[in-house]
């Protein structure tokens, strides 16, 4: 918070001096060209949609006041700053306290909110991480954070997490100078259509594991009976959904404000490639709702053999248990010693007992097997 009542001070306009003014600003400024920034990944100047500065150490300091003398504008890429490496950056851009703090400690929901004349929009990154077999602890998604500030004359990104690279991107853009042209906004365009690419290339992974639980509940066993699967298997991946569920759903009201609503900060050109970024968007929030429905159906179902598996075993135990009663209470009967007892003195007692017992548990036998007891 330190951090934030220092930026207050050094971006709104104050009643004290201009000298005091200066002298916070100078200080954040001098941290900044010395080339201690060490969260910087790169910086460069782009004007006419061609990259015109080839040095990744350039402070971002030098890179806007070049940028505002001659035309173009700055990207300049962060990952993970600190306060104070971060510090410097905001004061020479007139980054709204707020929005800095939010990019700063991370850990927030996607979203698109507008301080004066910047852009602040928050991302999140999914990355799909592989595994040869699913288990109760596995973990099938990995989430990070792109924090984009669109200014007029500057783009900056902070990415928190060890995925969601943006380098490849920039390498991309800078092979298309026409669509580089169009200034940030076409920046914070890639930047979306990037993400939501890889919502999609995720939400088609995460389609083949659910596929094989759902196979692995319903396929028969041996014996033609259902086997079902760990129920913990089913709850960590319907965890892992729910994660990445709440990346994509509320990033659909952002893109949509970008797509429909005019913005001063986003090309008229530029937020026709929005609507494209929001359908897919929007296809993406109806498979991660579709995967939620889906498993907990599977999960119910799973739970519901269990629980026929248990009745299963539980007549098969009471049907040999009442089996088994009918020596036992025969035996009882004779095991009392009794003077006077049912053919107690005749020759054939003995076997004759025997075989009645034998006789009445074959019947009791089969008549369970033919109700489908045993």
């Amino acid at each position: 918070m330190s951090m934030i009542r220092d930026l207050r001070a050094a971006v709104r306009p104050s009643r004290t001096s201009p000298r005091k003014r200066t002298d916070a600003y100078d200080a954040h400024k001098t941290m900044l060209t010395a080339g201690t920034n060490s969260a910087v990944v790169d910086c460069a100047v782009y004007r006419d949609g061609t990259r015109v500065t080839v040095d990744r150490d350039l402070a971002p300091g030098a890179a806007i006041r070049q940028v505002r003398r001659d035309g173009g504008f700055v990207w300049i890429g962060l990952h993970e700053p600190s306060e104070s490496e971060f510090a410097g950056i905001a004061a020479e851009f007139g980054l709204h306290p707020l929005a800095v703090e939010d990019a700063v400690h991370a850990h927030q929901r996607p979203k698109l909110e507008r301080y004066d004349d910047t852009l602040f929009t928050v991302f999140k990154t999914i990355h799909y991480v592989e595994h040869d077999e699913l288990t109760a602890t596995s973990e099938v998604v990995e989430s990070g954070e792109v924090m984009c500030f669109t200014g007029r004359d500057f783009f900056i990104t902070v990415r928190h997490g060890g995925q969601g690279s943006l380098r490849a991107l920039r390498h991309r853009l800078q092979d298309d100078p026409e669509l580089l042209a169009k200034g940030p906004s076409a920046v914070l365009h890639a930047v979306a259509d990037h993400v939501v690419d890889g919502y999609m290339s995720v939400a088609d992974a995460m389609q083949d594991d659910i596929d094989d639980v759902e196979t692995q509940v319903f396929s028969p066993g041996r014996k033609g009976t259902p086997r079902g699967t760990d129920a913990g298997r089913i709850y960590q991946l319907k965890r892992e959904v729910l994660e990445f569920k709440r990346a994509v759903s509320p990033l659909v009201r952002p893109l949509q404000l970008l797509s429909e609503r005019p913005m001063r900060l986003i090309d008229p050109d530029i937020q026709n490639y929005f609507r494209d970024v929001a359908d897919h968007l929007t296809r993406v929030q109806e498979q991660v709702v579709a995967f939620d429905e889906l498993l907990n159906s599977i999960l119910q179902a799973n739970l519901a053999q269990a629980s026929v598996a248990q009745n299963e075993d539980m007549r098969k135990i009471t049907s040999w248990a009442a089996i088994i009663a009918v020596p036992t209470a025969v035996c009882g009967v004779y095991g009392m010693n009794f003077k006077h007892m049912p053919e107690l003195d005749w020759q054939y007692g003995y076997p004759a007992v025997l075989l009645l017992i034998v006789a009445t548990c074959l019947g009791i036998h089969r008549t369970l097997k033919r109700n489908g007891w045993l």
